[in-house]
């Protein structure tokens, strides 16, 4: 198992083997889908929160029954493990494809605005060779609907959205099916590369309700996130170039991948790996944004810049209340003060890039996850399940971690992933 460092936070961590903690996971988890389940005005999220806590109920249950039988260190970590992928399936993928099941039967209430947003990507890359629409074509639209023409992505998330585009309304052409496929590849190749059994990895990327809620009812930040984290394991084992491609992929798609592309071509430079690195990690996204600025570029501006921005034709729902929202609402030339927060958050963390650059993938999944907390803290305009990415990337840390990663260890994930040679 991957342990943590001392303190007060490590004992907890590795009390009965992990087990202690787990259970208070699941129990919270339980306790957290209940009340969304009983009390969220998002619909999807009540749906979810239903389902959900029966799932994180029995994965509470079956932690206590194993703590009761006192198996070694060894079997409870194959258990946990075992255990985090079923109850996964029961609080994120049951839900997902029940939502996705209603849906397709007429039921309008079952998927949150940023799956409609995506599909409606695929559908207009499909009809006119772009995912956006102009800032007219938006100013067409009524005003009450207005908010649906934006997509402010970046034109890989069409990709999700092209099954429908092709298909027509059927549950397995949910946008959604499609974030759960490319997140469980990801992620299980991701493992391969990683300390054996981190289950306090796994737990993050998949149970934690931020990523279960996000996957089942939304959905579109998950395979980005899964996304890195393969990058991110692809760097620890020694694949730079395929984990440029990984990287590339995430930010062909999100701009929340971009800190991660930077992070990572500062790791491979330092470890003599930028040339297998960097094509892939910065070409992929060059080439995804190339049919949108040839068919129309104003329209990539409107919805990647300007929107995002705050100069849109309507006003973006992220407003979630971190200091970055507030001093842009509530204080005197806010907006500008919230941007030069963020400016010289950005700069610090820049400098220190610099100056202690990242030796491992560890490291590197520190500076990301510390550097997009930041980000999200003090943007002003985001959303509270946008700490999914800090959240999962710091506790994967430890899985990263170059030491464990030494001797028979790393030649492992070599032999099993012949398909991963070095490119570039």
């Amino acid at each position: 198992m991957t342990q943590p460092a001392g303190g007060l936070l490590g004992r907890i961590d590795r009390a009965a083997g992990g087990l202690a903690a787990d259970l208070g996971l699941y129990l919270i988890s339980a306790t957290f889908a209940l009340v969304t389940g009983l009390t969220s005005t998002l619909l999807p999220h009540r749906a979810w929160g239903l389902i959900a806590a029966w799932g994180y109920l029995a994965a509470a249950l079956l932690v206590l029954g194993q703590m009761l039988l006192r198996r070694t260190a060894f079997a409870a970590d194959r258990f946990r493990a075992g255990l985090t992928w079923l109850t996964w399936s029961a609080v994120a993928l049951v839900p997902l494809v029940v939502e996705a099941v209603q849906r397709a039967g007429g039921r309008t209430d079952r998927a949150q605005e940023e799956v409609l947003v995506v599909e409606s990507m695929g559908r207009s890359l499909l009809e006119h060779g772009t995912p956006y629409l102009s800032r007219a074509e938006i100013a067409a639209i009524p005003l009450d609907e207005r908010l649906m023409g934006y997509r402010p992505y970046q034109p890989g998330m069409a990709i999700f959205g092209l099954p429908r585009a092709f298909a027509g309304d059927h549950w397995w052409t949910d946008a959604r099916i499609w974030f759960a496929v490319v997140t469980v590849v990801a992620l299980v190749t991701a493992l391969r590369f990683c300390n054996p059994f981190p289950v306090r990895a796994i737990q993050a990327a998949t149970v934690l309700p931020v990523t279960a809620l996000t996957l089942a009812t939304g959905g579109d930040d998950i395979p980005v996130l899964a996304l890195c984290l393969l990058a991110l394991a692809l760097a620890a084992g020694g694949r730079f170039g395929w984990s440029g491609v990984a990287v590339g992929l995430a930010a062909s798609a999100k701009l929340f991948a971009f800190p991660v592309v930077a992070v990572l071509v500062v790791l491979a430079v330092v470890n003599g790996r930028g040339r297998r690195l960097l094509p892939f990690a910065l070409g992929l996204p060059i080439l995804a944004l190339l049919p949108p600025l040839l068919v129309n570029a104003d329209s990539l501006i409107e919805n990647v810049l300007r929107f995002p921005l705050g100069h849109g034709l309507v006003t973006s729902p992220a407003q979630s209340p971190f200091p970055g929202y507030l001093i842009a609402e509530n204080l005197p030339g806010g907006r500008v003060l919230a941007a030069g927060l963020l400016g010289v958050a950005a700069l610090v963390i820049a400098w220190r890039l610099v100056r202690h650059p990242p030796r491992d993938a560890g490291a590197a999944a520190l500076f990301c996850g510390w550097g997009l907390l930041a980000a999200i803290l003090l943007m002003p305009t985001t959303r509270f399940g946008y700490l999914l990415y800090p959240v999962a990337l710091l506790l994967w840390t430890p899985a990263l971690h170059p030491v464990l990663q030494s001797g028979p260890l790393l030649a492992g994930p070599q032999k099993a992933h012949r398909f991963f040679r070095p490119i570039g």
